[in-house]
């Protein structure tokens, strides 16, 4: 069996698509691990929730993170490199999510308790506006794919009204203590 370990990584480096090597610590390595964070919580997100359209939906978006993943991963190197990118559609797909979710008004702060994949969803959505804040500091250092920016915005807005509309619709059918003011 292969050994896990390579050292590559001993001196603080690691590489990306192509054949570039940077810190551990580079901008580009900080988004992408905040991508691989946001989709390991959404795997958590997804083991406890009950509602099958949102499932189906963080299903969806945990395929659209690994397109992500890997354009952050391309290397200035590699432009020319083929690999997934982010296009209209992934951003259009969000959009429509954030329209199905909808839940109207919100006009008091929602707080993320209830059950447990609810509490899950809310921590998913804040890793999420991570993920994204650490995608702008990338793009203030070179150029991204605006789409990719468009996704990872929208992405958040999408988890946040999934997570408005589980609240509700968990608080009509049990009233679970802990929204009790």
């Amino acid at each position: 069996m292969a050994k896990l370990y390579t050292r590559a990584g001993d001196a603080g480096e690691t590489g990306l698509l192509g054949p570039e090597r940077v810190a551990k610590d580079d901008p580009r390595v900080e988004a992408m691990g905040a991508v691989d964070e946001l989709n390991a919580v959404l795997g958590l997100a997804i083991s406890a929730l009950k509602e099958k359209p949102v499932r189906d939906a963080l299903l969806k978006i945990q395929d659209d993170l690994f397109t992500v993943g890997a354009e952050l991963a391309m290397a200035r190197a590699a432009k020319g490199t083929k690999v997934p990118r982010i296009v209209p559609e992934h951003v259009a797909r969000l959009e429509a999510g954030i329209d199905t979710f909808d839940v109207g008004r919100i006009t008091e702060f929602i707080l993320p308790r209830g059950s447990e994949g609810l509490v899950r969803l809310h921590w998913a959505r804040t890793v999420a506006r991570r993920a994204e804040r650490r995608v702008v500091s990338l793009s203030r250092q070179e150029a991204l794919n605006p789409d990719l920016l468009r996704y990872m915005n929208r992405l958040s807005s999408l988890l946040y009204q999934m997570a408005v509309w589980c609240q509700k619709k968990e608080r009509a059918k049990t009233e679970h203590p802990s929204y009790r003011k």
